[in-house]
């Protein structure tokens, strides 16, 4: 996983959430964002930095395949993951929807993981959630 998650303040970039009018400033350079499948049932992961450039994703991995979530040509299976490096540039922000079918978002740092509700201090229920690279 990635680095400490934190919820503070601190020098250099950090990573807001902005969700129904609420943002949250999170001082950690690294995180994973976790998810289920609606349809599958399935894990997904997926490995961001936050960098001057916007957030960069690092690393992906699934536990399993199916219904549009087909890992690519490159990915190798590790550990009953399949995983794979894209090759992508950096993007200014990254919007999350909802569709209540599979549990929540969950954002994950050394080790804890917490629901992007439990972040933001109020249940998210359908609204989307952004994130992008922000000045703490």
């Amino acid at each position: 996983m990635a680095a400490a998650l934190a919820f503070r303040g601190g020098r250099g970039l950090s990573l807001c959430l902005i969700s129904a009018g609420v943002t949250k400033t999170l001082a950690l350079a690294a995180f994973t964002l976790v998810w289920t499948h609606s349809i599958e049932k399935t894990d997904w992961q997926e490995d961001w930095r936050v960098t001057p450039q916007g957030l960069e994703l690092v690393q992906a991995r699934v536990k399993g395949s199916g219904a549009g979530m087909e890992p690519p040509p490159e990915a190798r299976l590790v550990d009953g993951w399949f995983q794979w490096w894209p090759k992508r540039a950096p993007v200014p922000e990254v919007v999350l929807g909802n569709s209540g079918l599979a549990g929540e978002w969950r954002l994950c740092a050394d080790g804890a993981c917490r629901t992007l509700s439990e972040i933001v201090g109020h249940p998210i229920g359908p609204n989307p959630t952004t994130m992008r690279a922000c000045e703490p």
